[in-house]
């Protein structure tokens, strides 16, 4: 069998292909039903994302034509349509492949960690819909821990390189620990989201979301159990804010110096860590001057985001290594399937061998006789009937001077010792 993965992502097709073969959870079980009942398929998963669909087959054989016609005949496109998008990748490769996805690096924010749950979610939706066999469960669980120990012994994700999860860093080292902490959003965009979603996973649980279309700021509010104001009730809140997190498109600054200031007074002066992400402008430049308040703009942390990629960049070459040793890892194993299947048959041979022996001498004890005569002969003809096959291959191999079946032979039997000392006596 070979083991493929294909399929499209950020790199190789825009959003709009993309989202023409996203598989969603409605239909993710209806898929891998039909995906596994294709010509030549044995088992399958499907990892879809908001950046990439890849299908990950183990095939009875190279063919791979059938799956991909699939792929275009499920989501009703014309076929051929994806060729240009479609990457395909077999055998060591496609191993090489999976592993990477898992860590993170074929991501478009490298060494991102949200794939690795993503692919989990495929893993298990897979398993239950009885499309994952011996191969791909190994190929899973292998990927899995091969993320962790990159995880572990490489830098890959120590360094943030989004805005939003800079901004979510940075205030964790001004507060530490930020689950009692109360944070203010202002905007309800992608930023805002993805950093509502990593204070959310950081352990804080007081958000305060502050929009101009209050359904917009009820609706984000609604996934995180925060609070939603409109964005006039903001200066009522401030002295509330821990962190305040600002990405609108608003031409006019939203908080200014006095507004701020009167807030600081409210709260003791307890440190206020501000992130203003908008451009132009969400907070008056002067806000920074201000003292326990800590104001960073959106270029201080694009500064942050390019030094950490950078050591991302260094932290995947160690990862990559990883990676490389552990793809020989899993090939071993992969190969070894093939020594698993002759062994089965070589010893199902001998047991047919075997039984039709001993039912023989079975038949003759019966018959009356002599039990340590029949224990001779049953020794002798079970010796004869195991090489008697071997011994005319061997023969033959010798007759054409097939010396490497005549080595793999003294290998597999251990006779070179045997031989060697013959030659000494």
């Amino acid at each position: 069998m070979a083991l493929i993965a294909y399929g499209i992502n950020h790199a190789t097709a825009p959003v709009d292909i993309r989202e023409q073969i996203s598989f969603g959870n409605e239909i993710a079980a209806d898929a891998l039903h039909e995906l596994k009942h294709q010509h030549g398929v044995k088992e399958a998963a499907i990892l879809s994302t908001c950046n990439r669909t890849e299908l990950y087959c183990s095939l009875d054989g190279d063919q791979n034509r059938e799956t991909i016609d699939w792929l275009h005949q499920f989501h009703g496109m014309k076929p051929g349509l994806l060729e240009p998008f479609l990457y395909i990748h077999s055998g060591i490769n496609a191993v090489r492949h999976v592993l990477r996805v898992a860590c993170g690096l074929d991501s478009m924010i490298l060494g991102e960690p949200q794939v690795l749950g993503q692919m989990k979610d495929a893993y298990q939706k897979a398993v239950n819909a009885g499309s994952v066999g011996h191969q791909l469960n190994r190929l899973f669980q292998h990927s899995f821990h091969v993320a962790k120990e990159v995880r572990n012994n490489t830098a890959i994700g120590n360094h943030p390189v989004s805005v939003a999860y800079a901004a979510v860093r940075l205030a964790q080292q001004i507060f530490g620990d930020l689950n009692k902490k109360t944070a203010l959003l202002i905007g309800a965009g992608e930023t805002i989201e993805l950093a509502t979603r990593h204070l959310a996973e950081n352990g804080l649980q007081r958000m305060i979301i502050a929009n101009r279309t209050l359904k917009r700021s009820q609706h984000l509010a609604n996934q995180y159990s925060a609070f939603a104001i409109p964005i006039e009730d903001i200066a009522k809140h401030l002295a509330e804010a821990d962190i305040v997190i600002s990405s609108t498109a608003s031409p006019l600054p939203i908080l200014g110096k006095g507004a701020v200031e009167s807030a600081i007074k409210q709260r003791k002066h307890k440190p206020m860590f501000m992130v203003d992400i908008a451009v132009p402008r969400d907070i008056e430049v002067e806000v920074g001057g201000l003292d326990d308040v800590y104001l960073y703009s959106v270029d201080d942390l694009k500064d942050l985001v390019q030094e950490n990629l950078k050591n991302r960049q260094q932290a995947a070459v160690q990862a990559e290594k990883i990676i490389d040793s552990k793809v020989i890892e899993f090939m071993g194993w992969l190969e070894s399937l093939d020594a698993v299947s002759t062994i089965r048959a070589i010893r199902f041979q001998a047991e047919q061998i075997q039984d039709e022996v001993l039912q023989n001498s079975l038949s003759k004890l019966r018959g009356g006789a002599d039990p340590e005569l029949l224990i001779l002969e049953v020794a002798r003809n079970l010796t004869n009937k195991l090489m008697h096959l071997p011994s005319s291959k061997l023969r033959n191999a010798s007759a054409e001077n097939r010396e490497d079946l005549l080595q793999a032979a003294e290998e597999l039997y251990n006779l070179k010792n045997d031989n060697n000392s013959d030659k000494k006596r």
